[in-house]
């Protein structure tokens, strides 16, 4: 998938999740968007203490795959709140990479 595929898809995955809540305040809406974000996030590091066996009663219970699954997780929450909260308008991505690219200016890499 291309990245102007990419960002129409999550702008059409957040489209889908406020279509789901309609019913709710939106400001109730948005927050919940956001603490979906931390939500995605506890399931990293569960998984990672999953896979690294740091329970000794649970043992190994999840696979290095699931921490990255986990990571992609919390990516693709982030950016479809992002396109919540601009109205979809399909920016995601492109505001991702300028991110990064001020990011990379900051610590002197080259981007």
């Amino acid at each position: 998938m291309d990245c102007e595929n990419t960002a129409h898809g999550i702008a059409a995955l957040s489209r889908w999740i406020d279509e789901g809540n309609t019913h709710r305040d939106p400001e109730a809406a948005t927050w919940a968007r956001l603490a979906k974000i931390t939500e995605e996030a506890g399931e990293v590091v569960a998984a990672h203490i999953g896979a690294t066996g740091q329970n000794p009663r649970k043992g190994v219970t999840h696979s290095e795959q699931d921490v990255q699954e986990e990571l992609l997780d919390v990516a693709l929450t982030a950016l479809a709140a992002l396109e919540h909260l601009r109205g979809h308008d399909e920016r995601s991505l492109e505001l991702l990479g300028e991110k990064l690219h001020r990011t990379l200016e900051r610590a002197g890499l080259p981007g």
